[in-house]
C-alpha cells in the first residue's frame, strides 16, 4: 500500500502594502484651480487677439506663472507611510525616514525637523491662526457647558427638558484641523521611529519640471521688455 502524499500547503500571497494618508491643502487647491483658469482665459486671448508682440509677451508671461502658480498651489502634499515621510513642496521633494526625524512642530508654520537639526516646512499642511482661534473659542464654551451641567444636575451633568442630559464635556480637546493632523503624524512618528524598515538617509530631490519652465519664461519675458 501506498501512503498518500502530503502536499504542502500553498504559499500565501503577500499582505498588500499599507497605502501611504495623504495630506493636501482643500483651499489650496480651489485657489489654484481658480487661478489656473483666470491666467488661461487672460493668456490665451492675448495669444488669439492680440497684435505684434502681445502674443509673445502673453505666452512668456504662461510660461512663468503657470508653473509657479501651480507649484505654490496643487503641487504641495505630505505623503505618510509605514516607513517615511514624504514631503512635496513647491521646488523639492523631501523623503524623511521615521526614524531621521526628531520632531514634528507647529508654531506660524508647520515643520519637520531632522535629528540633524535641518528643518523643512510642511507647504500641504498650513496654519491658521484663525481656526485656532476659533477652536479654543469652542472649547472654553464646551467646558462652560460642562461645567454648568455639572452644578446643576450632578456628576452626570444637568437635565433638559424631556429628562435628557445635558452638554457632556466632549472626548478630547477641540483643535484645528491642520494641529489634528500634526497629532497624527506624531503619533506615527511615537510609533514607527524605531521600526527597522523606518532608517535610512534624508533624501532631497529638487523639482526641475518646475523650475525649468519658469526660469525659461522668466528669461523670455526679460528679453522681449527689453528688445522692444
Amino acid at each position: 500500500m501506498t501512503t498518500p502524499d502530503h502536499q504542502s500547503p500553498a504559499p500565501q500571497p503577500p499582505a498588500p502594502a499599507a497605502k501611504d494618508r495623504i495630506y493636501r491643502s482643500p483651499m489650496a487647491l480651489l485657489g489654484g484651480v481658480l487661478l489656473l483658469a483666470i491666467v488661461a482665459w487672460l493668456g490665451v486671448d492675448a495669444l488669439v487677439k492680440g497684435h505684434g508682440r502681445t502674443p509673445w509677451l502673453a505666452l512668456a508671461g504662461l510660461i512663468l506663472v503657470v508653473p509657479l502658480v501651480t507649484a505654490f498651489t496643487l503641487r504641495p502634499a505630505v505623503f505618510a507611510g509605514d516607513d517615511r515621510l514624504r514631503v512635496r513642496n513647491p521646488f523639492r521633494v523631501i523623503t524623511l525616514p521615521w526614524g531621521q526625524i526628531a520632531s514634528l512642530r507647529s508654531g506660524y508654520s508647520n515643520e519637520v525637523v531632522t535629528k540633524s537639526g535641518t528643518k523643512y516646512q510642511l507647504w500641504a499642511i498650513p496654519v491658521s491662526l484663525r481656526a485656532r482661534k476659533k477652536a479654543t473659542r469652542r472649547q472654553t464654551r464646551a467646558e462652560a457647558q460642562a461645567r454648568a451641567g455639572g452644578t446643576t444636575g450632578g456628576p452626570g451633568g444637568g437635565f433638559g427638558a424631556g429628562g435628557q442630559r445635558g452638554s457632556a464635556v466632549p472626548d478630547g480637546p477641540t483643535r484645528a484641523e491642520t494641529d489634528k493632523i500634526m497629532d497624527e503624524l506624531r503619533g506615527l512618528l511615537e510609533d514607527r521611529e524605531q521600526a527597522e524598515t523606518a532608517q535610512g538617509e534624508v533624501t532631497v530631490r529638487w523639482a526641475y519640471e518646475i523650475a525649468a519652465p519658469a526660469v525659461a519664461g522668466a528669461i523670455l519675458l526679460t528679453i522681449l521688455r527689453f528688445t522692444g
